[in-house]
């Protein structure tokens, strides 16, 4: 039995990880993405108020992981988002996440309530990728 390879992605321009990790990992075309802070490259720990200006920032900064690795929006398989004050917050997040997506292409998602987040974060999203096949 063979173990396939990973690949451990670490992008020069990317945010500021929170702890000890990767922004992303890689096997067998699947690529796991990190949950990502609503915060700034460049600027760690600083974040926007609100569940919208959060939202965006998290998925702008979720790009630039994906687009670090050659990918995009377009080949998310799965996503994974935390949202510390649920009840208050869900319409707005879907609101702004759902910009982010091509009408019809959503990703399979799961979206759940946490007691909290680093940086007191209002949302951290994670990904699962597939990288396409080469023609």
């Amino acid at each position: 039995m063979s173990v396939l390879p990973i690949t451990y992605h670490m992008i020069p321009d990317g945010p500021t990880p929170v702890g000890p990790f990767s922004h992303a990992t890689e096997s067998d075309g699947f690529i796991f993405v990190t949950g990502q802070m609503p915060d700034s490259p460049g600027a760690p720990g600083v974040l926007p108020e609100g569940i919208e200006a959060q939202t965006a920032n998290v998925m702008a900064n979720l790009r630039i992981v994906l687009a670090g690795i050659g990918l995009s929006f377009a080949d998310v398989l799965v996503v994974r988002a935390y949202l510390t004050r649920f009840q208050e917050d869900y319409a707005a997040f879907n609101a702004t996440y759902r910009r982010f997506f091509e009408p019809g292409r959503l990703p399979a998602r799961t979206c759940v309530g946490v007691t909290g987040l680093a940086y007191d974060a209002l949302v951290e999203i994670d990904f699962v990728a597939r990288r396409p096949a080469s023609a």
